[in-house]
């Protein structure tokens, strides 16, 4: 009996990996968090799978399924939203389940600020204005952030951030990153990625709070950096013609021409 953890995706459901998928097929229970994983991925649980929607349940009770199922040798599929690596809340579970010597598996997903940036039709990271992505949040009820951990810190970096969890902080996103970023940053807000529903919004930094309705207050996340411009950038070196790499080598001294050591 395995416990596996599994990146749902940002909200689609074609959105997920094929092992994510077929693990899903795979096990008699799936316990799935209701509030961000759509429904649409639940038509993959096999027949007369017992199917739970732990948004209403506490981790006493999300924990003592999964004993029940451990006890009946049944795996179970246990489905998170985006990917498991961040604000997934598996840290808590995994902790109790390996307490238990249940054995566990872990699947990763579609994280959200990927969906965020296909929707924008943006890379995050263009040679000469950002080479960095900052996953960050700002405070709120379920945890709190580390001291140094802070938004004004990151904006020193001038990286590009993705700012989760932070819709209803805007007053404090701004008046955070102004003074690092400046008033006419480029910034956007991307409601339900990948959803239905989803709502793209370009701003720029000052401008975040006019732009975005009151009907926004949850499932959404603001992108910020001189990135989202999409202009004012270096061409990588990477396809340039003098570029020495593996599979175009410019030299006879390159490292790569000799094809008889190393992994292609």
């Amino acid at each position: 009996m395995t416990v596996h953890f599994i990146g749902a995706g940002p909200g689609a459901a074609d959105l997920i990996t094929l092992r994510g998928r077929d693990l899903i097929a795979a096990c008699p229970v799936c316990l799935y968090a209701g509030s961000l994983v759509p429904e649409g991925l639940l038509a993959h649980c096999p027949p007369g799978a017992r199917i739970v929607n732990t948004a209403p349940m506490d981790l006493d009770a999300i924990i003592a399924e999964i004993r029940t199922a451990h006890a009946a040798g049944q795996d179970v599929a246990r489905l998170h939203s985006g990917d498991l690596s961040v604000w997934s809340a598996m840290g808590e579970q995994l902790r109790r389940l390996r307490a238990l010597s249940i054995p566990v598996s872990v699947t990763p997903g579609v994280p959200s600020f990927a969906a965020a940036a296909a929707a924008l039709e943006a890379e995050l990271t263009l040679p000469g204005l950002a080479q960095s992505v900052v996953l960050t949040r700002t405070p709120g009820r379920a945890s709190a952030m580390p001291e140094g951990e802070t938004l004004r810190n990151f904006a020193a970096t001038g990286a590009t951030l993705a700012i989760h969890l932070s819709i209803v902080n805007l007053d404090a996103v701004e008046a955070d990153l102004v003074p690092a970023y400046g008033p006419e940053c480029p910034a956007a807000v991307v409601y339900r990625a990948s959803w239905p529903d989803q709502k793209v919004i370009r701003t720029t930094l000052a401008g975040l709070r006019a732009a975005v309705t009151e009907d926004i207050t949850r499932t959404a996340l603001i992108l910020v950096g001189p990135a989202l411009a999409g202009e004012g950038f270096d061409e990588s070196r990477l396809y340039a013609a003098d570029y020495d790499r593996r599979y175009r080598p410019q030299s006879a001294g390159s490292p790569w021409t000799d094809w008889s050591h190393g992994d292609d």
